[in-house]
């Protein structure tokens, strides 16, 4: 099956207008309960987002990160499966889910702490706070197979597939193209479909893994690397926000009652640099970034809200919102300080062990001999 051949959800067009495609009958119930709050709380998502992203970048490039992965252009596809989330999931994303992990309420600044260098892992997975939202993992693909065994353990456990929607709970899972090629992507379809664990694979096919294009890595839409395993699987307009909100939505429900693993891929294009160490002048050109910019995410939302009547004021006050986040991002990211070298020894294990108390006294006693104890 050619690419042409694989059905695309969208509800969307690239010029914002609504145009179903025919594969998306299905979801236009779910998307004609959205409210109009919802939708305006999507477009807000995107560009607050895309904002602390741009300052991110920018920091980056003043010497105030070591690192960071852009995600600009992949708005939509994690806004809408972001917000199609329960309180009650867990969401394991990859190193670039910005958008999601904000939805979840990790703070951004978590994320800058990782990339700075001055955090061994970011935020506190388990904190409340935190939306049940796991680390970032750099480690390409790996947490597909956490998320896995995360969802298995659900299954044992009786929290999925009881029927009460409000206690049910399932995991949702993000990768990318390139990871799509990892075999620990593939051996985690096989135990979740296995298992029939409640795992929703949610693919980011933004066409480039690093300077490897998509057509490179695979003959086939990467959708039917899921399917062949069985999974039910969906190809969705991954920046068609309310395409992304529904199809995920309903996968996830779907995971939730018991039903097994579902797997997405979210067509998109990833606009900028892979990491702020890439340069994708190198491997790809400016007519295909020209072609795929008239798909803009937030450009198509905002014409979607301003035919529905959406006030001027509106978009102000986002573009106000925005900036305010930057900035914040900005003040914050400079203002932190090196961490405590105590830090190495507090997170090794999860109970206190006499070893690392040693090491830990025996640090103490090396630094307090130089003169000035330092």
């Amino acid at each position: 099956m050619t690419t042409s051949e694989t059905p695309l959800v969208q509800v969307l067009d690239a010029a914002g207008r609504f145009a179903p495609s025919e594969s998306a009958e299905r979801y236009l119930p779910l998307i004609e309960k959205i409210s109009d709050a919802e939708l305006e709380q999507f477009y807000r998502d995107m560009v607050v987002i895309r904002a602390i992203d741009t300052q991110a970048t920018n920091l980056q490039r003043q010497g105030q990160l070591a690192l960071w992965p852009p995600s600009r252009g992949q708005e939509a596809a994690q806004v809408g499966s972001g917000r199609a989330a329960r309180a009650q999931d867990t969401i394991f994303p990859s190193y670039r889910e910005h958008a999601v992990t904000r939805i979840r309420g990790v703070d951004p600044v978590d994320i800058i702490k990782l990339m700075r260098g001055v955090s061994h892992g970011g935020w506190d997975p388990t904190d409340p706070k935190n939306g049940n939202t796991r680390l970032y993992t750099l480690v390409l693909g790996s947490q597909v197979l956490h998320a896995t065994g995360y969802a298995m353990g659900l299954s044992f456990d009786g929290r999925s597939g009881t029927g009460d929607p409000d206690r049910d709970e399932a995991v949702i899972v993000y990768y990318g193209d390139g990871a799509s090629s990892q075999g620990d992507v593939h051996e985690a379809m096989v135990f979740a479909a296995s298992y029939q664990s409640p795992t929703v694979f949610f693919l980011q096919n933004n066409h480039w893994a690093i300077s490897v294009p998509v057509s490179t890595q695979s003959r086939v839409p990467l959708v039917q690397r899921s399917a062949g395993y069985g999974i039910p699987s969906v190809r969705v307009d991954g920046n068609d926000v309310l395409a992304s909100y529904a199809v995920s939505r309903i996968a996830l429900d779907e995971a939730r009652n018991g039903e097994g693993p579902r797997a997405i891929e979210a067509v998109t294009y990833r606009v900028g640099a892979h990491t702020t160490s890439d340069d994708p002048t190198k491997y790809r050109g400016s007519e295909e970034e020209e072609s795929w910019a008239q798909r803009d995410p937030i450009a198509r939302m905002r014409a979607f809200l301003s035919d529905r009547g959406a006030a001027e004021g509106f978009f102000a006050e986002v573009e106000a919102e925005a900036a305010d986040a930057a900035e914040d991002l900005r003040a914050r990211t400079v203002e932190l300080g090196p961490p405590s070298a105590d830090k190495m020894f507090d997170h090794v294990y999860s109970e206190p062990h006499p070893l690392i108390a040693e090491q830990k006294a025996w640090r103490v006693a090396y630094e307090a001999s130089f003169e000035g104890g330092n």
